[in-house]
């Protein structure tokens, strides 16, 4: 298939549950050209149904049913205030490439469920939904994510070796070598279990700029046993989510030690995701000597004065400074994971996620 356009429509929804970012994309010139974005706030009813939805509950198959129509829904919504924003008309656009709410990842049992009803979205906007970008991967053997580094080569790949670190609920790396392989992994925590404890203790829904976990003192026994965690002395192709890391497993270490100052707790925890990050880098990209950060943690100065410190000497920045604001280059990405479906050519990399192959990723439903 070849789109008729060049727009892409990108949609995403993460781990964290900070929103909806929605953007539109320009592929004319190859490298995507930003148009417009939207940041959209969950309703408080849906943001508690898509949490809830996390671990098992009563009547999960229809909440899951209704939840996925309430964010298709929703993705509309900022669908139309982005093309609203951009006089652009939907008939205009090639795609939209939706990401959907993930509510379990467990690959290793052969399954990954976003939710989010596509078939709606493309009722509801009248234009092509590419959705299920993980399955295939999943299907091939692979661990379906993360999915971004193929579109982070193309847009951040140069003659120094960079890596790209996406600091969401949960953080990934992309190596980005001058040459050769290409690598990327989930290395843990990033914004999921901050998010949760300061939402726990002090009724926010996240820690602005870090300021509350800056106010503690790291605790270095919770820090031990938060480092001591399988998953980080697991070798890449890996991925992860709240299906491992979240509240009751963090409970469960806290059980283990003296009882600890809520702050401290948050201190500890900016600390380790920092730490966790720093450690993968080290592991498995010692080479990099440029480190560019996107997501929400790009926000927390508190944890990129963490990060920089225990990245040090490597050169540490936002991705902004290499074209592409930090807010947005998940939802580009899944844009340009659209473009790659329609055009029938592969989305993943399998060295990064461990399939047997590269394989078009997406289910295409048609305006």
């Amino acid at each position: 298939m070849t789109p008729a356009s060049s727009l892409y429509l990108g949609l995403m929804s993460g781990t964290s549950l900070d929103g909806i970012d929605c953007v539109l994309v320009d592929f004319a010139q190859g490298r995507p050209q930003l148009l417009a974005t939207e940041l959209q706030a969950f309703s408080p009813e849906l943001k508690a149904e898509l949490l809830a939805l996390q671990a098992v509950g009563e009547n999960e198959l229809q909440r899951v049913m209704l939840a996925g129509n309430a964010l298709a829904d929703a993705y509309a919504a900022a669908v139309h205030t982005v093309l609203q924003r951009a006089g652009v008309a939907a008939e205009q656009v090639a795609a939209i490439g939706m990401h959907g709410q993930t509510l379990r990842h467990r690959p290793e049992l052969g399954f990954t469920v976003q939710i989010g009803n596509a078939a709606r979205l493309a009722e509801h906007c009248g234009m092509t939904v590419v959705s299920d970008f993980r399955s295939r991967d999943v299907a091939a053997g692979g661990q379906g994510a993360p999915l971004v580094p193929a579109f982070h080569l193309g847009l951040f790949g140069a003659a120094q070796h960079r890596a790209v670190v996406n600091i969401g609920g949960i953080a990934n790396i992309t190596d980005l070598p001058p040459s050769g392989t290409v690598r990327g992994w989930d290395t843990g925590p990033g914004n999921v279990l901050l998010d949760g404890w300061i939402q726990r203790h002090q009724g926010q829904p996240y820690d602005a700029d870090g300021s509350w976990a800056a106010q503690g003192q790291v605790d270095a026994g919770l820090l031990a046993r938060l480092l001591a965690t399988p998953y980080g002395q697991l070798p890449p192709p890996k991925s992860t989510g709240r299906d491992l890391f979240h509240l009751a497993w963090l409970d469960a270490l806290l059980a283990q030690g003296p009882a600890l100052a809520p702050v401290d707790v948050q201190a500890t925890l900016l600390t380790y995701t920092a730490a966790s990050i720093a450690a993968e880098i080290t592991r498995h990209a010692a080479a990099a000597s440029e480190v560019y950060i996107c997501g929400g943690g790009a926000r927390n100065g508190a944890l990129m004065r963490a990060l920089a410190a225990q990245l040090a000497p490597r050169h540490l920045a936002s991705t902004e400074q290499v074209g592409l604001h930090p807010d947005w280059v998940e939802a580009v990405a899944f844009s340009w994971l659209a473009r790659q479906c329609l055009l029938g050519l592969p989305g993943n990399l399998p060295a990064v996620t461990g399939a047997r192959g590269a394989r078009v990723l997406g289910a295409i439903y048609p305006a």
